[in-house]
């Protein structure tokens, strides 16, 4: 289940400009999308915003957003989708995991389309997930190849023994990528522990445990993370240990590198997705789409603290590519 699909290219749907879309709204015809955000950070903030951006420049006015967000609760999600279910919106946005999970708990008629989110199949907990759900829900994946991620933590810290696995257990994502990771680097001959946290709340005391035993540490796209970047960098940035991230935003605040897509083109690639559904495409037969294109990224400000080295193909996180 958990063998990584091919990819569905987004090139055709993110290289191209906005205004290249076929479909367009019948006259007089209006769509009203429910938008289940999980919590505010960079990245999901960028992935509604993509989202947003390509169904407006598709349909204008006719298209309204019903934008809400769970501050990092999965029951604010269910909350949410339940009022969007009641409200009998045409199309729901679920961004990120639980978002999604809540809203497939919620309905199994209304079009879901989920973003933000890493592995469908083991958010959803399909048997044999083959790269299409099914039923009435798909949209785009933010996976960026976990092998490769664990090459670039080796391609800077040769010399490393210990490297420490950061996430949240109550993010199954988190746990998919974290274990897919810790096999690969075990594969290169690093001694690798898990350190899980179960919310914010003991966020701080992991951390600090993390960085006193290892020489590394690898987070994952994780929402909580993502969301306490600066607890996690004022830990590990003071005791000389480098971090080592699974998405631009996390890298941004408490990161030396990582493996960057750009969530914001994800977004436009899901809304895209979005103006089909609603010009009457069967979404269960819409396979997950993943971003094709990944970037080295590095933060220059905490590689310099720190002293790390970057090969020259990396890009400075804020320069222009």
């Amino acid at each position: 289940m958990k063998k990584q699909v091919l990819a569905v290219a987004l090139s055709a749907v993110v290289a191209g400009s906005l205004t290249g879309m076929s479909v367009c709204a019948e006259e007089g015809q209006t769509y009203n999308i429910g938008i289940c955000q999980l919590v505010q950070h960079d990245a999901l903030d960028a992935a509604t915003q993509g989202f947003e951006d390509a169904l407006t420049e598709e349909f204008g006015d006719a298209v309204t957003f019903d934008e809400q967000n769970a501050q990092g609760d999965s029951n604010t999600c269910s909350t949410i989708i339940n009022g969007f279910v009641s409200n009998g919106v045409d199309l729901i946005l679920a961004n990120a995991t639980p978002a999604l999970q809540a809203a497939a708990a919620g309905t199994n008629e209304i079009p879901i389309l989920g973003t933000s989110v890493t592995e469908y199949g083991v958010a959803l907990e399909l048997e044999d997930f083959d790269g299409t759900v099914g039923g009435n829900i798909s949209g785009t994946s933010d996976l960026a190849p976990l092998a490769d991620q664990a090459a670039m933590l080796q391609e800077l810290f040769p010399d490393a023994e210990n490297v420490g696995l950061l996430y949240c257990s109550a993010e199954a994502n988190s746990q998919y990528q974290v274990d897919t990771v810790k096999a690969c680097l075990e594969e290169l001959g690093y001694a690798c522990e898990l350190y899980a946290f179960s919310d914010s709340n003991d966020l701080s005391s992991v951390t600090t445990t993390a960085s006193s035993e290892c020489d590394v540490i690898y987070v994952p796209t994780d929402n909580t993370v993502a969301s306490n970047t600066e607890i996690i960098n004022n830990i590990c940035q003071p005791a000389g240990v480098p971090v080592i991230a699974g998405e631009e935003g996390i890298c941004a605040g408490c990161g030396v590198a990582t493996l960057s897509i750009s969530y914001y083109d994800l977004g436009v690639a899901t809304g895209k997705m979005a103006a089909r559904v609603l010009s009457g495409e069967d979404i269960s037969a819409m396979p997950i789409e993943y971003a094709p294109n990944f970037t080295k990224k590095y933060n220059a400000d905490i590689c310099e603290a720190l002293g790390v080295t970057i090969p020259d193909d990396y890009v400075a996180i804020g320069a222009e590519e």
